[in-house]
């Protein structure tokens, strides 16, 4: 179980928004923290601490007029830290490959490759022709609707038709070399982890997955490790004292083993 750190931006600035908060009309999100700093402020510090496969996510669509800002900043952060993160926001087989040559070490996809609330099988294999699927993270967070856990995409606010299981996660596997999930019900908001969906995470034997939302103190984070059985990394946002929050950075960041 390792800590993955992130660097989500929004509207040009590192932020940490409340989960399934945001909008694309009027480039609106719930916050919970606006930094100061750059992104690359953030990479440095990863880089510094050897902390490798980390996400920097673009959270403002190309239709944004926002989002020269806030790409501007991501490339910052690669630049700082070449190699040491993924990336992710609007990403589709025509611009991976240039990500990866500004020094991600792979691409986070989620809506191009979740369209219309179904898997496009075609974009799938369009992705892995161009840059290989030892270099795409799959991103299957989830919101829960009646008993089952659906994968969302256009930044958590459309529902798919896909319902996450242990089937699913094969399937998608052969495209990817990990898979990034986030508990959007429960992201940004550090009351704890979603028992129901970590147990079904953990479920799965294949690729990596990192896990995030709702972990915000230490005991929190014992829990997961428990109900994950330690099968499973694990990112931590708004409730990092980096970020605004309670929990130290310095003692989350020795979980990297």
């Amino acid at each position: 179980m390792k800590f993955r750190p992130c660097i989500d931006i929004h509207n040009g600035k590192v932020k940490q928004i409340v989960g399934g908060s945001l909008q694309d009309e009027g480039d609106k999100a719930t916050e919970n923290f606006a930094s100061e700093k750059g992104a690359d402020y953030y990479a440095n510090l990863y880089k510094r601490d050897g902390l490798k496969g980390g996400h920097i996510i673009l959270l403002n669509p190309v239709t944004s007029k926002y989002y020269e800002q806030t790409l501007k900043q991501a490339q910052r952060a690669l630049r700082a830290y070449p190699g040491g993160m993924q990336i992710g926001g609007g990403v589709t087989h025509e611009n991976a490959a240039k990500y990866l040559e500004a020094g991600a070490s792979h691409v986070i996809v989620t809506s191009y490759v979740f369209n219309g609330g179904k898997i496009c099988w075609d974009r799938m294999e369009a992705l892995k022709r161009e840059v290989g699927k030892e270099h795409v993270v799959l991103d299957v967070s989830c919101r829960k609707r009646m008993d089952s856990y659906y994968i969302v995409t256009d930044r958590w606010q459309t529902f798919t038709e896909v319902a996450l299981d242990e089937k699913i996660l094969e399937e998608l596997s052969s495209y990817c070399d990990e898979f990034l999930v986030h508990g959007v019900d429960v992201e940004g908001k550090s009351f704890g982890v979603d028992k129901d969906f970590a147990a079904l995470l953990s479920a799965y034997e294949g690729n990596p997955i990192t896990y995030a939302g709702g972990i915000g103190s230490l005991e929190d984070l014992e829990q997961f490790g428990q109900l994950t059985k330690g099968k499973i990394d694990f990112t931590i946002g708004s409730a990092l004292d980096l970020f605004g929050g309670r929990l130290p950075y310095e003692k989350v960041r020795k979980y990297h083993t």
